[in-house]
């Protein structure tokens, strides 16, 4: 595809997004009746989706055609070879959109931080003076990170193995044992080191949240909420213990026994009426569904289609799954409550009702983490259960 067949594809399905479908739906229709597009062109098309949905405000909204229009412009792209209707090219510019072009939108504080109105004031008066800060991190990709699975290679090996693919990595400077992708991160799903099991791709604040926790030599920890058991994996190579997985989906976890095979670790994955014959446990990490307010420049579609309706029922369940993962943990337990989440109203407000209700947990740690160069913004509060209350 020519790079006017790929915006012109991008147009098409922005438009789709704009008419109320899903991103990733949007994409994966596109590619299945495309079926001349390579993987080139469909990273390409994904690229600009994404690249669209991460600023749409900011770039004015409006169609497919003046979303990329202005994407485009913004990033210093010669308009007349991509728009020149040659081939599966978008018709060039008419004289109005050149004068659109142009003159850039004037932007009020919650589009040029590309939030909607009504949650731009909830977000400064949760975030303070980082508020800016948080929502503008949200407009570029994010860094690709690697844990290294360090019963297997040590962080120098790993780089060394990734290196032998076309892959560049780099330590992370604040959290052990973590990768930073600098080069060819589509490659990594092919390389050596990921088929063997010495990386895996997670997030480094997800990283840093589970070695904030500590573990007991042979505690049983339970991944409540697992989805694909990237933190049950982690605990799992940092430390000798048992360690167990469920989510309510099982679905969620259906790859987990080969990653774990991969990783040289044993996960058990546990239904509901399993859960409640293992339990109790000492660590119970309780990763909760949220609005993923910290990950938005991973999925910015998820950010337009949050309402207050939306994030209230959030809530509402945040409510009922810390109450469900704190009742598997046993006496002077551990409990770890995390979202991917920057808005209080999912973090603190939730522990701070549960505490309220349960005097015999009380807080050990905190920790919020922004989303910005070093990971995403990520929420862990750690809890105590004592036994003499």
């Amino acid at each position: 595809m020519t790079p006017g067949a790929r915006v012109a594809a991008a147009i098409t399905v922005l438009d789709q997004i704009r008419d109320g479908a899903f991103a990733e739906q949007a994409l994966t229709a596109w590619a299945r009746a495309s079926r001349f597009a390579g993987a080139k062109d469909r990273a390409a098309v994904r690229d600009h989706v994404f690249d669209v949905l991460r600023c749409r405000r900011s770039l004015g909204d409006g169609d497919g055609r003046a979303l990329m229009l202005r994407l485009l412009q913004r990033n210093g792209v010669d308009l007349g070879p991509v728009f020149n209707g040659l081939g599966h090219a978008p018709h060039p510019l008419s004289e109005e959109e050149v004068a659109v072009v142009a003159s850039p939108p004037a932007l009020s504080d919650a589009a040029a931080c590309d939030l909607p109105d009504w949650l731009w004031p909830l977000w400064q008066e949760r975030l303070g003076a980082d508020a800016v800060q948080a929502a503008q991190a949200q407009q570029a990709r994010a860094d690709v990170f690697l844990r290294v699975n360090q019963r297997r290679a040590t962080p120098a090996a790993a780089i060394a193995l990734l290196a032998q693919d076309g892959i560049t990595a780099d330590l992370h400077q604040a959290v052990d044992g973590c990768l930073r992708v600098l080069d060819n991160a589509r490659r990594i799903r092919t390389a050596t080191a990921y088929a063997t099991g010495l990386v895996e791709l997670q997030d480094a604040a997800s990283q840093r949240a589970v070695q904030l926790v500590p573990v007991a030599p042979g505690a049983l920890v339970l991944d409540y909420c697992a989805g694909g058991g990237g933190k049950a994996l982690a605990f799992a190579d940092r430390h000798d213990a048992t360690v167990v997985a469920h989510d309510i989906a099982p679905a969620r976890m259906a790859d987990l026994p080969d990653r774990a095979a991969r990783a040289g670790v044993r996960i058990q994955t546990l239904t509901a009426a399993e859960l409640r014959d293992h339990a109790p446990f000492q660590v119970v990490f309780c990763d909760a569904p949220c609005s993923g307010s910290g990950t938005w420049r991973r999925s910015p579609d998820a950010k337009w289609r949050l309402t207050p309706d939306r994030l209230h029922a959030l809530t509402a369940l945040q409510d009922e799954v810390i109450e469900q993962a704190a009742a598997k943990a046993g006496a002077q337990a551990r409990l770890a409550y995390a979202t991917c989440s920057v808005l209080a109203d999912e973090n603190d407000a939730v522990v701070a009702r549960f505490v309220q209700n349960h005097p015999d947990w009380s807080i050990e740690l905190r920790d919020q983490s922004l989303p910005g160069p070093d990971g995403d913004g990520f929420f862990l509060c750690l809890l105590t259960r004592r036994n003499n209350l």
